[in-house]
């Protein structure tokens, strides 16, 4: 039976780099749209171009170049936003305007100081006047999942007769649990007369953990459109991360049983872009693109993962695009695979010999955590001088300083 797509909204060029130490000249957001275009994205959000001029101009070059997916653009209910925004986009093949205004009482009363009547007035000309520009128009009803529920209702259905054809319900705080995400898509999508109209979008936010979580649990409650960000870039703790949101999809089709149109093996490349563009490390045991992703260090998971890897490795990391890495030799490994390190530099060992070895390199794993090629290769010739490493002159040697470099072409990047 074929799985039901699921739309992937990238909102890195937005909402990732409004985040502080994220942000990226307008070469550079071009750039990683080009590559957002190659990865398989649906739509990419831009930028927000009444923050500035150069981000205005940044959308609309984009929104020039890049031919294939969706470009939208944010703005306010507002009609200079809205006009900025409708610039921005015009030269589209598919342009997008994503308007939003708070629905919740908390950012009704205390920051926008207006009133649900205010609020609704709002949204609804925010949706026509942008649908004068364009006939794709989404819109966030910001702060949803602590707005009250029949208002929020009365809100959506109003926009839905106003044109809106994406409706987006965010976690803007990531308050939400999963159980209640999944509740709440359900309830909106059941109580409104007019939702079967429009596609509906999940944007959930990372504060308690739960952004990919949440995301998940929206698409089961009838969400189609995924926002998320490269390596779950933005506000605070971030969004939910396009990697995990997609690999879940590719990973549990039994549990949940949706496609995109991303193209998995540029994952980790996208990943790796992104760092490098913004200085930004990504965390070693970050999920899918973290340099630990596909690494092992314990004695049993080596010897597991280097007999069958799917004893320890529920995906592959050529399927996400990423260099292999099964042994990073420490204080955990074994004697096998202290073995292999030394094969694939040319030396076997077995019985005593291999014991020796394997002693002297946990002492060093003691003292500096990781072993390299460069610690095997002194400690075998403590023992046996003759020896010479493959790739070694007999003279000198240059020695790979990665402790699994002579297993890849290259090892993880991310700026580590």
């Amino acid at each position: 039976m074929a799985q039901e797509q699921v739309r992937i909204f990238d909102t890195t060029l937005r909402d990732g780099e409004q985040a502080p130490g994220f942000s990226l000249r307008p070469a550079e957001k071009i750039q990683l749209a080009r590559q957002l275009d190659a990865l398989g994205v649906d739509v990419i959000e831009a930028g927000y171009p009444i923050a500035s001029s150069a981000e205005a101009d940044a959308v609309r070059r984009i929104a020039t170049e890049i031919r294939r997916p969706i470009i939208a653009c944010l703005a306010r209910c507002h009609p200079a936003d809205l006009e900025r925004a409708a610039w921005a986009i015009e030269p589209a093949a598919q342009g997008r305007i994503h308007t939003f205004i708070a629905t919740s009482d908390l950012h009704l009363q205390a920051k926008l100081r207006i009133s649900r009547e205010q609020c609704l007035e709002a949204a609804v000309d925010g949706v026509r006047f942008a649908r004068r520009h364009t006939s794709d128009v989404q819109f966030s009803a910001e702060d949803a999942t602590r707005s009250d529920i029949d208002f929020l209702c009365r809100v959506v259905e109003a926009v839905i007769k106003a044109g809106a054809t994406t409706i987006n319900l965010p976690d803007t705080v990531g308050y939400s649990t999963p159980d209640e995400t999944l509740e709440f898509f359900t309830l909106i999508r059941t109580r409104v007369p007019n939702a079967d109209k429009v596609v509906f979008s999940t944007h959930c936010h990372d504060d308690l953990g739960l952004a990919v979580a949440n995301s998940l649990a929206a698409v089961q409650g009838g969400a189609r459109q995924v926002e998320c960000t490269i390596n779950g870039i933005g506000e605070r703790a971030g969004n939910a991360a396009l990697e995990e949101v997609v690999m879940a999809f590719n990973v549990r089709p039994d549990r949940i049983p949706y496609s995109t149109s991303v193209v998995t093996k540029l994952l980790y490349p996208s990943s790796e872009m992104l760092t490098k563009l913004t200085g930004q490390p990504v965390q070693v045991n970050k999920a899918i693109v973290g340099r630990n992703a596909f690494a092992h260090e314990a004695g049993i998971h080596q010897d597991g993962v280097l007999k069958d890897r799917r004893t320890y490795e529920i995906m592959s990391a050529a399927d996400v695009g990423a260099p292999w890495n099964p042994l990073v030799l420490g204080k955990h490994s074994g004697r096998h695979a202290v073995q292999k390190r030394c094969a694939a530099l040319g030396f076997a060992f077995e019985g005593d010999e291999l014991i020796g070895i394997y002693r002297a390199l946990m002492v060093i794993a003691d003292d500096r955590k990781t072993i390299e090629d460069a610690d095997i290769i002194k400690v075998v010739r403590s023992m046996r001088p003759e020896l010479v490493a493959v790739g070694e002159a007999a003279d000198a040697a240059e020695v790979p300083a990665h402790p699994v470099a002579a297993m890849h072409e290259s090892g993880y990047g991310h700026g580590v």
